[in-house]
């Protein structure tokens, strides 16, 4: 007889998961999968440290939602939702907390 854990196997698919950098919620960790070629600005991204299998965290967003916040490398960068759009992600652990909404 095989035990299936539901709940080992519903973690493991979102671990697996990608997700667009605007979709985690503050505390949550990731590491970047892929900058999308055609986004504005993605050589800037790759000088400030955001280059594929770097591990990050989201810190904050801001009131208004933009633009948000994460650690990476050791330091905090800021940059806008239509930057972070662009940029695709593989979940590591949901520490999360509710997005402030308006």
């Amino acid at each position: 007889m095989i035990v299936v854990d539901k709940n080992r196997m519903n973690m493991k698919k979102e671990k697996d998961r990608e997700y667009i950098l605007t979709e985690l919620l503050p505390g949550d960790e990731a590491v970047i999968v892929d900058i999308n070629n055609t986004a504005l600005g993605k050589d800037r991204l790759c000088e400030l440290g955001l280059t594929s299998g770097t591990p990050l965290r989201v810190v904050k967003f801001a009131p208004l939602g933009d633009p948000m916040e994460i650690k990476i490398r050791g330091y905090h960068l800021s940059i806008r939702n239509s930057m972070a759009k662009e940029i695709r992600v593989r979940h590591r652990c949901r520490h999360g907390r509710r997005r402030h909404e308006n």
